[in-house]
């Protein structure tokens, strides 16, 4: 018998031991959703461009590998020459590409292949103007010297942190006059930031050209206007409403 009431006691003991053990329930309030508005905002900035960067080199066809290569490496040789006395500095003249490669010939006439190759070569060098008034000049230089290829000509400006900044705190400015807008006229308060994000855009002016090269400069250096930068900023932005 006594055997019997201490199970008992031990199962009803186990029993409340789980039960202390189980999850415990707080009977709280539901929070209600934390309201929100979400706006964006843009700035702008204009600047007037003070550098170019341009790509510039010498294409080469010959009937043989070593044809190609000697004639476009004197001739590339001559174009970096001209660069270095017309005052471009050394870290401002980078080569970027230098390939090789056999390309069949065909007929003029009826677009099938001779039989005949060429190799190819191209030599291309990326190069930094400071000196924007003498960009044109520069140009006529190069294709005189033996460049005949000259590719994307594309303008900057080499400080631009100052003009980014401001466009961002108009951008800002921008969204939350805004968003102080949209709250009045729904009669509620504006309240602190929660989120924000932004994108920076800036449109380039690019002159894309390409030249033949070995003869004789223009007697009037190539006509280049820059124009102006552009710089966009939008911001996104979301506000609690209070």
């Amino acid at each position: 018998m006594k055997t019997k009431f201490y199970l008992v006691a031990a199962v009803a003991l186990l029993a409340l031991l789980v039960s202390a053990c189980g999850p415990t329930t707080v009977n709280q309030a539901a929070q209600p959703p934390q309201r929100t508005v979400s706006v964006s905002g843009a700035g702008t900035a204009y600047l007037v461009p003070d550098i170019a960067y341009i790509y510039v080199g010498v294409h080469t066809e010959k009937p043989s590998a070593s044809e190609a290569v000697d004639e476009n490496n004197a001739q590339t040789q001559k174009m970096i020459e001209a660069l270095r006395e017309f005052g471009i500095d050394a870290k401002d003249i980078r080569t970027t590409n230098f390939s090789i490669w056999p390309q069949d010939k065909y007929d003029p006439m009826t677009g099938t292949p001779t039989g005949q190759k060429v190799y190819v070569v191209d030599n291309t060098v990326y190069v930094t103007i400071r000196d924007l008034d003498k960009l044109g000049e520069l140009l006529d230089t190069v294709i005189a010297a033996g460049a005949n290829t000259v590719n994307s000509v594309q303008f900057d400006v080499a400080n631009k942190d100052e003009a980014l900044k401001q466009a961002r705190a108009d951008a800002v400015k921008d969204a939350k006059e805004k968003a102080e807008e949209l709250v009045d006229a729904a009669g509620v308060k504006l309240g602190d930031v929660q989120t924000i994000s932004f994108f920076d855009n800036v449109a380039y002016p690019v002159f894309d050209g390409k030249g033949g090269g070995g003869g004789v400069a223009a007697e009037a250096a190539v006509p280049i206007q820059p124009g102006q930068l552009t710089f966009t900023v939008t911001v996104n932005v979301t506000y609690e409403i209070k």
